[in-house]
């Protein structure tokens, strides 16, 4: 499947896919000093699914997240140096320093604001995309999600609307099997998600490889019929959330799911995948890029200031 990508593609999403994780790692190590002033929902593990759809979609395209943001966030182009000062709480970030991890946006880089409950961004997201097509204009928007969310009555009323106007909307479920603690084994009475799905006439596709140039083939032809006015479409895609649901730590003495879970994915992580296919230089230089960005972020929220007092009176009703 890689033969059909060009080396510059190849580089591109590698430098996303590293970028990423590393950049999370830093957020896992900083976390314990407490500099850090919200929880966080960390997506190592799952990183290739944001960067394999995003690397599809145009600047002007939108994506809409979940607390579990991260990746999304940064692989649509969120400036990482206003996200690292919101997880600080400090003026210059993403939110001013108000929302914190759970409620990262950037307009310039149609990021739309995510939210801390459960599935409350996907009828957003289609709201967008009801905006989009009154407006006439082919940019699509793609909802992120977790398995959890799929179970909120609002995604399916979502489903149904979007499906009903044909809205130009690409829902990307990341079924990583648990609701927070909940396995889905306890909380779905079949495993069919997609057929579920097709019910509403939505070309619904699953992916269980982990493959981010699988998860980038089938998001481009599914924005391709989008663009093309064809209705919504949806992308389940497994994945394994490698830390716990909230903090920095694994979580596998906690009693709810054995390490060896986990293994399988971490056997087949994508960000060595991936860096195998560069030849050695390449790869460090875009190494040494990533963490030199990431180096700046930090010191970007470090150096900036928290909010002034009289903020805590702006934004409010009285």
């Amino acid at each position: 499947m890689t033969s059909q990508y060009t080396p510059e593609t190849i580089a591109r999403l590698y430098r996303s896919l590293y970028f990423i994780r590393h950049y999370e790692e830093r957020v896992a190590a900083i976390y314990p000093s407490d500099k850090i002033k919200s929880p966080v929902h960390l997506s190592i593990g799952q990183e290739f699914i944001s960067v394999g759809v995003c690397d599809v979609l145009r600047p002007d395209d939108a994506v809409s997240g979940t607390y579990r943001g991260h990746a999304a966030y940064l692989a649509k182009g969120g400036d990482p140096a206003a996200m690292m000062a919101e997880m600080y709480g400090k003026a210059t970030g993403s939110a001013a320093g108000r929302g914190g991890s759970m409620h990262l946006i950037d307009t310039k880089a149609n990021v739309l604001g995510a939210s801390a409950v459960v599935g409350t961004t996907i009828p957003i997201a289609a709201g967008y995309a009801l905006a989009l097509k009154r407006q006439k204009t082919d940019r699509v928007i793609v909802a992120f999600f977790g398995d959890g969310a799929s179970e909120e009555g609002c995604f399916y009323e979502t489903l149904n609307f979007a499906a009903l106007h044909k809205l130009p909307i690409l829902f990307v479920c990341e079924n990583n099997f648990y609701a927070i603690h909940e396995p889905q084994s306890k909380r779905w009475a079949t495993d069919r998600f997609c057929e579920r799905v097709a019910t509403f006439g939505i070309d619904a596709r699953k992916i269980t490889s982990g493959d981010l140039f699988e998860v980038r083939d089938t998001a481009a032809e599914l924005v391709d019929k989008l663009r093309r006015g064809e209705g919504p479409a949806l992308i389940e895609c497994h994945a394994y959330r490698w830390r716990e649901h909230v903090g920095p730590n694994e979580d596998y003495d906690q009693g709810y799911r054995p390490r060896t879970e986990m293994e399988p994915w971490e056997a087949r992580d994508e960000v060595p995948r991936i860096a195998a296919l560069l030849p050695e230089a390449e790869r460090a230089a875009i190494e040494a890029e990533a963490q030199a960005a990431i180096d700046a972020a930090v010191a970007f929220a470090e150096q900036s200031p928290f909010p002034a007092a009289e903020e805590l009176y702006r934004h409010v009703f009285a």
